[in-house]
């Protein structure tokens, strides 16, 4: 059976994947890698309250729970997947690299991967 680590690495070995980040709520890193120049505890540390954020959005436009989000920047995007009620999981990518299939795994093994925590 795969552990945590395992998913950690399977993501960061991705095309244009920067960092894997999995957290706590309150923004303690519980696994990551990240490539050089990305702190992944200081990324750690800013994710909980870009959820909050997100799940603040949800409730006021009647969407419900947060579940995921994508925010672009100029030079790429971070997604952040709620894995359980205490565990976000935040993925860097970098610019020009199309997610569709990511996003696509990440809501099909969501249930997985929270399984291994």
């Amino acid at each position: 059976m795969p552990s945590i680590r395992d998913v950690v690495q399977a993501l960061s070995r991705r095309e244009g994947v920067d960092a894997v980040i999995v957290l706590s709520r309150d923004g303690l890193t519980v696994d990551a890698s990240a490539r050089d120049g990305l702190d992944p505890e200081g990324l750690a540390a800013l994710v909980p309250s870009v959820a909050a954020a997100c799940n603040r959005l949800g409730t006021a436009a009647a969407r419900g729970e947060f579940a995921s989000s994508v925010v672009e920047y100029g030079r790429g995007m971070v997604v952040v997947t709620v894995l359980t009620a205490d565990v976000l999981l935040a993925i860097v990518v970098a610019a020009g690299v199309n997610i569709g299939a990511l996003l696509y795994e990440l809501h099909q093994q969501r249930t997985s991967i929270a399984g291994l925590l």
